[in-house]
């Protein structure tokens, strides 16, 4: 008889059993579901609704699913809809009476609220250590790379010199935010619903404190309401999922494009790369296609959380039962991501000496071949009138900037002086950036320093 029963004269359509179940998913949850059942068992022998002897039976039954579960012989069931009722279904198999007393002051509404908690608390504080271990890859790369040079690029034009240190870098700090976002999620979802039970709470003295120090939340839920009705701490954690895959994508872009033949900047590991089936030439960066595929996948979980909840009434509504699968899925596969990533990070190999003639080829030094002139008294949109008309009319005869003459850059401007092409050589650009925060051999090295401190505490 479903728990239900007694309100109903016959018996629950197949179909809706099947089109109801959440079973194939949802049994993710049993580890969490067990352990909060354990607490509940104790707490109701705490205030007397169950004996010694039958919280101990109790106790010891879930510990024997929980085995089942895990040898892969427990038996799964649609009629039984999801993980909650399947375990109850097997306690009151193996305890009988006892078993039937366990969901006293419960309802599957905070239960299942408590069980994706409990999942949350465990997966992202995974997740962050994964996070943990691509900011350490980034940083031992970072300094592998600190006098490397490289073009820095806008609008997919290169821009301005940089080091390839300082472009690690930067994706650094996006992952460290990623890393400090799931810390703030990890605090809200630090709640513990249970007690809260179909949505008004109970008339039985439940003793939530004790659940909450037992199972270790951080604090109780203030509304029962809103309870088993919030899932803001879902929306949360597959945000926080999203932004991490969306920055992963970002640079499996940049490392895709500089990996190809044109650029080669950087060599990718073969571990994550494979051929063609019809080309022996190929080299392809699969694992960072396949990250900047899965990151929309991630990104289409949280619009469809936003959209299972945008409509709902007060409190708990079987659309509800829908936000597993989108989190399930945004968390594993986020997590699986990192770990790709962080051994991308590891194993691929820069190419400095190309890196570093995509400086010296470029004009990227008219910034501060501007900035010359413009210490020297010419005011900045003048002066950078000036270069841009000296980097046309390079563009127009062929000539590198390093092949220009001091004679030829005073038919520009009379201010130029043989200084200029010391003040434009790449690595003097490099030493001489003044600015906190900016690409110079110094702000990196004292970047790297600070973190290292952050990684290592």
């Amino acid at each position: 008889m479903k728990p239900w029963g007694g309100r109903f004269k016959g018996k629950t359509d197949p179909l809706l059993e099947r089109f109801s179940a959440s079973i194939d998913y949802d049994q993710a949850l049993y580890r969490y579901d067990i352990e909060g059942s354990k607490a509940h068992t104790e707490m109701l022998n705490r205030i007397g609704v169950l004996t010694k002897e039958e919280m101990k039976d109790i106790a010891a039954a879930l510990d024997e699913i929980q085995k089942e579960i895990e040898m892969g012989i427990f038996t799964f069931s649609s009629s039984l809809e999801d993980i909650h009722m399947h375990i109850e279904a097997r306690l009151i198999e193996k305890t009988g009476e006892a078993g039937k007393k366990l969901h006293t002051g419960r309802s599957r509404n905070d239960q299942v609220s408590l069980d994706t908690r409990m999942y949350l608390k465990d997966q992202l504080k995974r997740v962050e250590e994964s996070l943990m271990g691509l900011l350490k890859g980034l940083l031992q790369k970072a300094e592998k790379e600190k006098e490397t040079i490289m073009p820095g690029y806008t609008h997919m034009q290169k821009a301005q010199v940089v080091t390839f240190s300082h472009y690690l870098m930067a994706y650094y700090y996006m992952f460290k935010r990623d890393r400090e976002r799931l810390q703030n999620i990890l605090r809200g979802i630090d709640v513990m619903p249970l007690g809260s039970g179909a949505l008004a709470g109970s008339t039985m003295p439940l003793d939530r404190d004790f659940v909450r120090k037992k199972l270790g939340f951080a604090r109780v839920s203030e509304n029962s309401m809103d309870s088993v009705s919030d899932r803001d701490f879902v929306v949360d954690a597959i945000y926080g999922a999203a932004m991490a895959m969306m920055h992963m994508s970002r640079l499996s872009e940049d490392l895709i494009i500089f990996s190809s033949n044109e650029a080669a900047f950087v060599a990718l590991p073969d571990a994550l790369c494979t051929g063609s089936s019809l080309m022996p030439h190929k080299k392809n960066p699969d694992a960072l296609e396949l990250i900047r595929g899965k990151a929309s996948r991630v990104i289409s979980d949280l619009f469809s959380i936003f959209t299972i909840l945008k409509g709902l009434p007060m409190t708990y509504n079987r659309d509800l039962q829908e936000d597993k699968e989108p989190l399930f899925h945004a968390i594993e596969t986020v997590k699986e991501s990192l770990a790709v990533m962080t051994l991308c990070i590891a194993g691929m190999k820069a190419d400095r000496k190309r890196m570093e003639r995509a400086v010296r080829e470029s004009y990227m030094p008219a910034v501060e071949m501007a900035e010359y002139l413009t210490l020297k008294g010419v005011p900045f949109r003048e002066a950078h009138g000036i270069v841009g008309r000296l980097v046309r009319d390079c563009e127009e005869k062929g000539k590198p900037f390093k092949n220009l003459t001091i004679t030829t850059l005073k038919k520009f401007s009379p201010l130029f002086e043989k200084d200029v092409f010391a003040s434009i050589d790449p690595q003097a650009i490099l030493k001489n950036r003044k600015t906190e925060g900016a690409a110079s051999f110094k702000e990196v090295e004292r970047q790297i320093n600070a973190e290292k401190v952050y990684c290592n505490r």
